[in-house]
C-alpha cells in the first residue's frame, strides 16, 4: 500500500522531464560501459607502461581463466598495485555520490553532503589517534569507529532537542563536527612529530595511495550491503520532497524512515572514509549535475549519481597519481580544485534560471 501511495509523488517529481524514462536506461547502460572501460584504461596509465592486452591477461588469469604471459613484476603492478586502487576509487566515488544524493533528498537541503552528520570529523579523530599511537594498521577500524561515534552523538543531540527534523539534524551535525574537529586539531598540535605530520595530512586530505585488496573488500561490501538498498529508496525520497506532512499523508513513517536512512547513509560513509580519508565535493556536486540531465526524480538520480561518482573518482585519482609524477597528490586536493568552481557555476546557473 505504501508503494502505491508513493506513486503520485514520484510522478510529480518527474513530470517536468517527460522524456526521462526513455533516456535514463540508455544513459545508465552507457555509463556502465564507460565505467568498465575506465577501469581497464586506468590500469594502463602510470610510470610503467602497461598495454590493454596485458591488463586483460592479468585480470582473466587471476579470475581463473588461464595463466598470464607476463613477468611477475608486471603482473604485480597490474593486480597488486593499480587494480585495488582503481576498484577502491570506483567504490568510494559511487558510495559518496549516492550518499550525497540521499542526504540532499532526505534533508531537503541542496548543500547537504555525506559528511553532514559530522562523520568526517569523527573518522579523522579516530584515524589521527591511531597514527599518533603508532598503530596505523588499525586505521580503517579506528576511522570507522570514530565516524559511528560522531553519528551517535549527532543523532543524540538532534533527538534530545525534540523530533528528528532536517533542521535539527543539520545543526546537530555542525556542532558535533566542530567539536570533533577541535579534538583532532588539539591531538595533532599536542602530539604529532616528524613524519607523523605528513601521514596525518595525507589522510585528512583524502588519499587512495595505500589501497589494497582489503580496501576493495571493505568498500565493496559496504556498497553491496548498504548502498544497494539505498539505490531502491528513490520512491520514498521523492515523498520527502513535499515535506514531512505530505510524506506522512502518502504513507511514509517519517521519523522512522529518517532514522533508518540517516543511519544507513552514515554507515556507508563511515566505511568509505575508513579506506580513503575525507574526499570532498563528490557527494555535493555530482548529484546536482545528474539532476540537471535527468530531473529531480530520485529513482533516476540515485543509480546515475553512483555510476557518475565511480567514473569521476577513478579518473581524478588517476590524475592525482600520474600528472605530477614522481610526486603524488592526495586525491582530495584535486576533487576540491575541480568541485569548487563547478559548484560556483551551478549556483550561477541556478540564479540565472530563477
Amino acid at each position: 500500500m505504501q508503494t502505491t501511495a508513493l506513486r503520485p509523488a514520484a510522478a510529480a517529481a518527474s513530470a517536468h522531464r517527460p522524456g526521462a524514462r526513455i533516456r535514463v536506461p540508455v544513459l545508465g547502460a552507457g555509463l556502465g560501459v564507460v565505467l568498465a572501460v575506465s577501469v581497464l584504461f586506468a590500469v594502463t596509465i602510470g610510470p610503467a607502461q602497461i598495454t590493454f592486452g596485458e591488463a586483460w591477461q592479468s585480470v582473466f588469469a587471476h579470475l581463473g581463466f588461464g595463466d598470464p604471459a607476463l613477468s611477475p613484476l608486471r603482473d604485480g603492478i597490474i593486480w597488486q598495485l593499480r587494480m585495488p586502487r582503481i576498484l577502491t576509487a570506483g567504490a568510494v566515488g559511487a558510495g559518496l555520490a549516492l550518499c550525497g544524493a540521499v542526504m540532499q533528498a532526505l534533508t531537503r537541503n541542496p548543500l547537504a553532503d555525506p559528511y553532514l552528520l559530522g562523520l568526517s570529523s569523527g573518522a579523522s579523530l579516530g584515524a589521527v589517534g591511531v597514527i599518533l599511537l603508532g598503530v596505523g594498521v588499525l586505521l580503517p577500524v579506528a576511522a570507522f569507529g570514530g565516524a559511528i561515534v560522531a553519528l551517535a552523538a549527532t543523532l543524540l543531540v538532534a533527538s534530545a532537542a525534540g523530533t528528528l527534523t532536517p533542521t535539527r539534524t543539520i545543526l546537530a551535525g555542525l556542532a558535533v563536527s566542530s567539536f570533533f574537529g577541535a579534538l583532532t586539531s588539539l591531538a595533532i598540535f599536542w602530539s604529532a612529530t616528524g613524519d607523523t605530520y605528513r601521514e596525518i595530512l595525507s589522510w585528512l586530505l583524502g588519499s587512495l595511495s595505500g589501497a589494497q585488496w582489503s580496501s576493495v573488500a571493505i568498500a565493496g561490501a559496504a556498497l553491496a550491503v548498504v548502498g544497494v538498498p539505498l539505490l531502491f529508496s528513490g520512491r520514498v525520497l521523492d515523498a520527502f520532497a513535499f515535506g514531512d506532512t505530505a510524506a506522512s499523508a502518502l504513507g511514509v513513517s517519517v521519523t522512522r524512515t529518517r532514522w533508518i536512512m540517516l543511519t544507513a547513509t552514515a554507515l556507508l560513509t563511515g566505511a568509505l572514509v575508513a579506506v580513503s580519508g575525507a574526499i570532498g565535493f563528490i557527494g555535493l556536486i555530482l548529484p546536482h549535475m545528474v539532476r540537471l540531465v535527468v530531473g529531480r526524480g530520485n529513482r533516476r538520480v540515485l543509480p546515475l549519481a553512483a555510476l557518475t561518482g565511480a567514473i569521476f573518482l577513478i579518473w581524478v585519482d588517476t590524475a592525482a597519481r600520474t600528472v605530477f609524477d614522481p610526486r603524488e597528490l592526495p586525491v582530495g586536493i584535486l576533487t576540491a580544485a575541480i568541485g569548487a568552481p563547478v559548484f560556483a557555476l551551478l549556483l550561477l546557473r541556478s540564479r540565472s534560471s530563477s
